[in-house]
């Protein structure tokens, strides 16, 4: 177990060697066979100078459409939490480009923050997470306009939250979704807990994706739905990130400290894990702006002597690192 593997001086020389910006555009995935379109950004190398692309919420520095440097370049499908968005981890997305990585971070249409959020507390939710990623990379490799550019036999994952659960899945996990009770407080209005006190137990196929050769995952939720054995066919190599304080946080039981603790106990290979002291839950969520802050405090706060910036350094450094790594073949720099 690290605490920190990377200090922030290192962080900063190797992110230092970097290009100058980041490509970014927009892509839709079609609906299809029952599945809703989904909507996802792509950050890719680029030479170009940084620019800045202003979203409803956000201005990112990165560079509208700029042409996609290098090839065989590996890819990384980013996942993000309950009600998160595709820019939920961008700074993450901009340093894995900026070091020759093509990006990917998809809205899933079950859970995310501008979709409709009926089906979000229900299992569907569960099942249908792992299966996005596979249409994700799908159309990465067949339909972008640049899927000629990239190696699909180097693809990574980076998942938060909710994200991490999806990442074990698509890694090989199989969760057991009868154990969502334990979830369930007594007397909850969650639909999903509903139907498991009636008995109503459901038995999904879910998706898995054996192209996934390497996974970041954070804090990640539902850890009381796997167990050694629904655990022992994820067996790539994983870096694993807990915040110590993530049981404090308004995370709806999904994700404590234990229960991340766990899966890195029972994982059957042993996963590079990290452990981030007087961190929350949300402190994998990129610096606030002054705007969101005073919006979400709840999501922007943190407990006195962290500093989320320094820490996003850290992670970030630890990530390009990670799949450099994992990735055989990916520029070094």
């Amino acid at each position: 177990m690290h605490f920190f593997k990377f200090t922030l001086t290192s962080a900063l020389c190797l992110m230092a060697t970097l290009v100058e910006a980041a490509g970014f555009r927009f892509i839709t995935v079609p609906a299809g066979a029952g599945h809703a379109e989904i909507q996802a950004a792509v950050w890719s190398p680029c030479l170009e100078q940084v620019g800045e692309v202003k979203l409803r919420a956000i201005t990112l520095p990165a560079t509208r459409k700029c042409a996609v440097t290098g090839e065989k370049l590996p890819l990384i499908v980013v996942s993000h939490g309950y009600g998160g968005y595709f820019t939920g981890h961008h700074d993450t997305a901009e340093v894995l480009a900026d070091g020759s990585f093509v990006v990917v971070a998809l809205d899933h249409p079950v859970d995310s923050g501008g979709s409709d959020m009926s089906r979000a507390d229900t299992p569907t939710a569960l099942t249908e997470r792992p299966a996005d990623i596979t249409r994700v990379i799908d159309y990465m490799l067949t339909a972008w306009s640049d899927h000629a550019k990239l190696d699909p036999a180097r693809i990574g994952f980076f998942g938060f939250s909710r994200g991490g659960y999806t990442g074990l899945v698509v890694a090989g996990g199989n969760p057991d979704l009868r154990k969502m009770i334990v979830l369930c407080p007594e007397n909850s209005p969650n639909p999903g807990c509903a139907g498991l006190r009636r008995n109503e137990t459901p038995a999904p196929t879910f998706a898995h994706d054996r192209r996934v050769k390497a996974l970041i995952i954070a804090d990640p939720a539902f850890g009381p739905l796997f167990d050694p054995d629904g655990l022992k066919d994820v067996k790539i190599p994983i870096q694993l990130w807990a915040s110590a304080l993530s049981g404090e946080d308004r995370t709806g039981g999904e994700v404590t400290l234990d229960y991340v603790a766990a899966i890195a106990r029972d994982l059957p290979v042993r996963p590079d894990y990290h452990l981030v002291p007087n961190a929350g839950h949300y402190a994998f969520v990129p610096p606030c702006t002054a705007d969101l802050a005073q919006k979400r405090p709840d999501i922007c706060t943190d407990r006195l002597g962290f500093d989320r910036a320094a820490f996003h350094a850290e992670l970030n450094a630890g990530a390009l690192a990670f799949f450099r790594k994992r990735l055989a073949g990916a520029d070094q720099p």
